[in-house]
């Protein structure tokens, strides 16, 4: 058979005698950041996370880190809005500070407990639908807080929040949202009595108006008082809040699942 001379086309390189053309890629450095707290938040956002399928219960090295730094920033924001803020200031910095410094181990203590938990009810109970789950810090809702917190004595944050990635149905969608809501509601139910009998205990509500610091000592009974109120109130108005159905809330999953569920909580 004669070979059909066309094939030569077809096994030549056309590009043989070509020279190969080498693309410049410029890579461009971004500024150096004028926000101090900016290097401080970075190296939380900049690993990738790594996929595991064991326990419920297996935290990763990487989610330790970021539920440390929300932890530590939210109970720092706490101690500023005890102190009263920037205009604390006015009875001097010695004071203010000591103030800031006493509450913080009230503050995480008391609040503390409604925020991780909450957190990592969420994160059960996706892992239990097979999910992976891990808790993200959110650099920018923590800086938003803390300068809130310093400048106006005011708090309002959005620490971070469980990531979960996974296929499920609208009603595992559903029991996911609404289990941190339900870990808040189960802590301000055990809240109640628990605080009643520490009051009946300590008589701590007689010292509801007293400041932590009195002719140099410490009253304990008026960091036992706020520790129960602050309990007791962070918990109801952290999952109140979490169940108003807009945006990223927990709420909108929950009455999007079983509007009948939403009302009753």
């Amino acid at each position: 058979m004669v070979r059909d001379p066309r094939a030569d086309i077809l096994e030549t390189n056309p590009f043989a005698g070509s020279q190969q053309r080498v693309h410049r890629v410029h890579a461009n450095e971004p500024p150096a950041s004028r926000n101090p707290m900016e290097g401080f938040f970075r190296a939380i956002t900049q690993t990738q996370p790594k996929l595991h399928k064991g326990g419920i219960w297996h935290f990763s090295e990487e989610e330790k880190t970021h539920l440390l730094y929300a932890t530590g920033a939210f109970t720092l924001a706490l101690g500023f809005m005890s102190a009263g803020g920037l205009a604390g200031m006015r009875e001097g910095f010695s004071p203010w500070l000591i103030q800031v410094l006493i509450a913080m181990p009230i503050m995480l203590i008391a609040v503390g407990p409604a925020f991780v938990l909450h957190e990592i009810g969420h994160k059960i109970v996706a892992k239990k639908n097979g999910c992976w789950a891990e808790f993200r810090a959110d650099p920018k809702g923590l800086q938003f807080g803390m300068f809130l917190a310093f400048f106006l004595g005011i708090l309002f944050m959005a620490p971070g929040a469980v990531m979960v990635a996974g296929l499920v149905t609208r009603r595992q969608n559903g029991h996911i949202a609404i289990a941190g809501p339900l870990v808040n509601l189960g802590l301000f139910i055990i809240g109640i009595p628990l605080g009643a009998l520490i009051f009946i205990l300590t008589n701590a509500q007689d010292y509801s108006s007293m400041e932590y610091l009195a002719d140099g000592t410490l009253v304990w009974q008026a960091m036992v008082y706020d520790a129960v109120v602050y309990w007791i109130g962070a918990n109801l108005i952290l999952g109140i809040f979490n169940m108003i159905p807009f945006g990223p809330l927990d709420g909108l999953k929950v009455k999007d699942w079983n509007s009948g569920v939403w009302w009753t909580l």
